[in-house]
């Protein structure tokens, strides 16, 4: 008995193996590509408006535990408007408020207004992309293939690193790298990593982070937690 559970386990974990190896030899790079690009533009236009709960918080130097500022928003997207914010709370830093969390918000919404949305897309129209051959990671629920990507300009919403995609439809399941300029002129670029969840068929954002490190405001962590998602899309309801 011992001896068949054990050739079951090993059966197991040989067809999981297989499955990813063949994730990652089956792999088209312009097809993927152009699933991501499909993904991005689906996204855009079903997706009619959500809200989510979106917490902040920053911390100071290697205290990882204690945060220096924390702030809770509503955030409400409308299709053809853009990003709006509601702070639900505020508490920490009044400085960290004032010239890091708050600016962060309107550089969101900025990013986000709907003429120029497309140029902080995944896509692309704004990174080369190219497949890691036999990069697979498990995200959640999905077998994903990483693609490098590189922008092809340099700006701060702009992430040289790693985008790991669903393979089967172009949505994104994780992003991590470095920012090709900073934001601020007294630290560098900051390292990042976005985590998403697919709700409806579309990727949205569900924790994030970034770290940056400055002679002059040493190092600094935030950390973002993105919670009730109210998604409505053409399809109807929410």
């Amino acid at each position: 008995m011992r001896g068949g559970v054990r050739v079951a386990a090993w059966a197991w974990v040989l067809a999981l193996w297989a499955g990813f190896a063949a994730v990652g030899q089956a792999v088209d790079q312009d097809a993927l590509v152009r699933r991501v690009d499909a993904a991005n533009h689906a996204r855009y236009d079903h997706v009619l408006s959500y809200t989510v709960t979106e917490h902040y918080r920053v911390f100071r130097g290697n205290d990882l535990a204690h945060p220096a500022a924390e702030m809770t928003v509503l955030t409400t997207y409308t299709k053809g408007v853009g990003k709006s914010y509601e702070v639900k709370s505020q508490t920490g830093s009044a400085l960290i408020l004032r010239f890091g969390l708050k600016p962060l918000l309107e550089n969101e919404k900025a990013l986000n207004n709907p003429a120029t949305v497309e140029n902080s897309w995944f896509s692309s129209a704004n990174y080369e992309m190219k497949v890691k051959v036999g990069a697979t990671q498990r995200i959640g629920e999905r077998d994903c293939v990483a693609l490098a990507i590189t922008p092809k300009r340099k700006a701060p919403n702009m992430v040289e690193g790693t985008l790991w995609v669903d393979p089967r439809d172009g949505t994104i399941a994780q992003v991590e790298g470095v920012g090709t300029k900073s934001p601020n002129p007294l630290s560098g670029p900051a390292k990042m990593m976005r985590q998403y969840v697919n709700i409806d068929g579309y990727s949205m954002a569900v924790h994030a982070r970034a770290e940056s490190d400055s002679a002059v405001i040493g190092r600094s962590v935030m950390v973002i937690e993105y919670s009730d998602y109210r998604v409505k899309t053409d399809k109807g309801g929410e």
